[in-house]
C-alpha cells in the first residue's frame, strides 16, 4: 500500500511517498480502507521530534491520528463494528509507527465511533482529535446550562469546536480572535473580543462578575484568564503546563469512543459544524504540513486518500 513515512525527525522534507506493508489486525483492532486524513499541529510536532521524550517512535513511521475510512477488515473479540461501516477515529496508539497517512490504518476499536452521514470523508476525519480536545476540556470543567466561558483561541481548529460545544451545552460563550475572525467567530456562537493589550478590561466588560470557565488552546495567557476568572470558576490549558501551579488543569486528549460518538450527535443535530479550510491528496502530505505551520487557516487541514 501507499504511505507517508518518515525514518529521521526533521521539518516537513523528510516525508516520502513509499510503498509498505499493509497492517496486521491485532485482537480489539480493526483495519481501515482510509478515505481521509485529518492534519493537526501535533503531527509535525511528532516528525520534528517535540514528542521523543513522551512517546516511542519506531522508525519508519506513518504519521496521523485522525481518520474517517471504510471498515475492512475485524481483529478479534471485536463486535462494535463490521466490515462495511462507515468510522472515524482519533486513532492514537502507545506508540508511533502506523498513522492515517495511509492508504490502510489499523486502530483499536475503543478509539472509532461511526461517521456521521451528513458529514463528507474530509470533515470527518477533520474532527476526532481537535473535536474531543474541546469536548473533554469542557466537560472535565462542568460546563453546563448558565455557564459563562471563555475561550482563547476562538477561531482555531480546537477553539473552533469549544465555541460550537460550549454553546450546545447551554452556555454564554465569549471568544478570542483577531479582529478580521469576528463575523467567523459569532457566527459558531460565540461574542468575540481581540486579543492583545487590554483583553482582560474587554472580558470584563462584556462580564462585569468574571466567567466561570477559561479554556486555553493557544498558551501564553494565563496572567489574563486569572484576572478574569470569577470566585470559585476553573481553568484548564492545553498549552501552557504553568497552569497547573496557578489552580487549573493541564489536558491531554484521549480516544474516547464514547466521547467521538457524542461529537457525533451533535453533529448530526445541527449543533456542530466542521469547516474543512484547505485539503490535500496524499503525495502533498509536506506541503499540508506546511500550511498547518503557518497557522492561519479558519478551519481544520485534511489529507485525502481513498476514492
Amino acid at each position: 500500500m501507499k504511505a507517508i513515512t518518515y525514518s529521521s525527525y526533521g521539518d516537513p522534507d523528510v516525508l516520502t511517498l513509499d510503498e509498505v506493508a499493509e497492517p496486521k489486525v491485532g485482537p480489539g483492532e480493526v483495519r481501515l480502507a482510509v478515505r481521509a486524513a485529518g492534519v493537526n499541529p501535533v503531527d509535525w510536532k511528532i516528525v520534528a521530534g517535540g514528542l521523543d521524550p513522551l512517546m516511542t517512535v519506531h522508525f519508519p513511521a506513518i504519521p496521523g491520528w485522525d481518520v474517517a475510512g471504510v471498515v475492512e477488515a475485524v481483529g478479534l473479540d471485536v463486535t462494535e463494528v463490521a466490515e462495511g461501516d462507515e468510522v472515524m477515529a482519533y486513532g492514537r496508539k502507545d506508540w508511533v509507527e502506523q498513522g492515517s497517512f495511509a492508504e490502510r490504518m489499523t486502530v483499536p476499536v475503543r478509539t472509532l465511533a461511526r461517521k456521521p452521514a451528513s458529514l463528507g470523508w474530509e470533515q470527518a476525519a477533520a474532527l476526532p482529535l481537535a473535536g474531543l480536545t474541546a469536548y473533554q476540556s469542557l466537560t472535565r470543567l462542568g460546563v453546563g446550562e448558565g455557564s459563562t466561558v471563555l475561550v482563547h483561541g476562538a477561531n482555531g481548529g480546537v477553539g473552533g469546536f469549544a465555541v460550537q460545544i460550549a454553546a450546545a451545552l447551554g452556555a454564554r460563550v465569549i471568544g478570542t480572535a483577531s479582529p478580521h475572525h469576528h463575523d467567523r467567530v459569532r457566527g459558531l456562537g460565540a461574542e468575540p473580543v481581540a486579543y492583545g493589550d487590554g483583553l482582560a478590561d474587554r472580558v470584563r466588560a462584556l462580564a462585569p462578575a468574571g466567567v466561570d470557565v477559561v479554556v486555553d488552546y493557544v498558551g501564553g495567557v494565563l496572567e489574563t484568564t486569572l484576572a478574569v476568572l470569577a470566585d470559585g470558576g476553573r481553568h484548564a490549558s492545553i498549552a501552557d503546563p504553568q497552569v497547573e501551579a496557578a489552580g487549573g488543569t493541564y489536558l491531554w486528549v484521549r480516544p474516547d469512543a464514547a466521547d467521538l460518538t457524542a461529537l457525533a450527535e451533535l453533529v448530526e443535530n445541527g449543533r456542530l459544524r466542521v469547516d474543512v479550510a484547505r485539503s490535500f491528496p496524499l503525495a502533498q502530505a509536506a506541503e499540508a504540513f506546511r500550511a498547518s505551520m503557518e497557522g492561519h487557516t479558519s478551519g481544520k487541514i485534511a489529507i485525502t486518500i481513498g476514492s
